[in-house]
């Protein structure tokens, strides 16, 4: 792992201490205060983390200096404290390599889950409402709110295809790794023999877009409106109300009909739009970036079967990290931290392997 220099901690204590001064000085204009406040509370975690390892590395200092003093006892004792500083300085070395990989700007935002049934069938349907059921509930535990922006339900229960938006704190940086296939093995409800069967869902978290991120212009739009179909109330049937605008530039479609008012479709439709269209652009930025390396963990490659849930034995995999879990139903509940902490370390590992190359 990188070890950072002295140099580069002084600079970032004396950049914090220059935004403390001038938050202080009452002179900033109010725009330029929120700036400036803005900048500092994300530069205080750095700032403590590096004078955390300043004080290590000079507290490490003096104890070798301690273990030349021809006291036997003090050597001793200060070989003692040696160790137990070189372990300290470890942890805090990496604590600060980490709060200094660069984040991705989108891991504070609400992120649009969409799950759709795979290879499968009706079993397949059925499991994609288990994994929505699924981080409901993790939502819930998390404080999240979660609102469905449109569903095509199954005729035997779960949903052919899914999409909701999650809102609250840090929604994307930890949800963002459950994109790509998940694959369930288990005796479907209509299997008479109790053969046990394989089928997929496809999960994809997007960061939403605001407005303000995405330029979309009305000429580039095509809008359609036309009656609703297929299962739903009693009057959605009944009015034009349908959705579905098409972004010329990019080809990319968006329908949506489950609301009875038009307008309401429509601002569902463009907040769909106004998200794949910046999801778009972050791969598209993302490549120029790397590459052709990508993460291990978080590729995005929605093709990619990233987890196993083994209902006859009560098992979880997830292929990517080579982690197994039994503890199926507490994670089909949403107790999902410890598979999404373990992705989070193990992405955070692999950027720190990297910065070392």
């Amino acid at each position: 792992m990188t070890r950072i220099s002295l140099e580069r901690i002084r600079q970032i204590e004396a950049r914090r201490d220059e935004l403390q001064a001038m938050m202080a000085s009452g002179e900033l204009p109010s725009d330029r205060f929120v700036q400036v406040s803005k900048e500092y509370a994300e530069l205080e975690p750095v700032a403590n983390a590096a004078s955390e390892v300043r004080r290590l590395r000079q507290e490490a200092e003096s104890l070798r200096f301690m273990t030349q003093e021809s006291d036997a006892e003090l050597r001793a004792m200060a070989a003692d404290e040696l160790i137990a500083n070189d372990t300290a300085l470890v942890e805090a070395d990496r604590r600060l390599a980490l709060a200094l990989l660069p984040r991705d700007a989108a891991d504070e935002r609400a992120a649009m889950l969409e799950v759709r049934a795979g290879t499968g069938g009706d079993e397949a349907a059925l499991f994609a409402g288990d994994l929505l059921r699924m981080y409901q509930r993790y939502a819930e535990r998390q404080g999240w709110r979660v609102e469905l922006i449109s569903a095509s339900a199954s005729e035997v229960g779960g949903y052919k295809e899914v999409v909701a938006s999650i809102a609250g704190a840090g929604v994307f940086a930890k949800l963002k790794f459950e994109s790509g296939v998940h694959r369930v093995q288990r005796v479907p409800v209509t299997e008479a023999g109790g053969r046990i069967h394989t089928s997929a869902a496809t999960v994809a978290v997007l960061p939403e877009a605001e407005e303000v991120d995405v330029q979309i212009e009305d000429k580039d739009l095509r809008v359609d409106i036309y009656r609703s179909s297929g299962a739903g109330g009693q009057h959605v049937n009944t009015t034009d109300s349908a959705v579905r605008i098409t972004h010329i530039p990019t080809g990319i479609v968006v329908i949506q009909q489950d609301e009875r008012s038009q307008h309401k479709n429509r601002a569902k439709a463009m907040k769909v739009l106004r998200t794949r269209l910046y999801e778009a652009e972050r791969e598209r930025l993302a490549n120029e970036r790397s590459g052709a390396r990508k993460s291990m963990v978080g590729s995005g490659d929605r093709s990619e079967r990233i987890r196993t849930y083994n209902f006859p034995q009560g098992r979880v995999t997830d292929h990517r990290i080579n982690l197994t879990l039994h503890r199926l139903p507490e994670i089909l509940e949403g107790e999902l931290d410890e598979l999404v902490g373990a992705l989070i370390a193990e992405d955070e590992a692999e950027r720190l392997a990297q910065l070392s190359d």
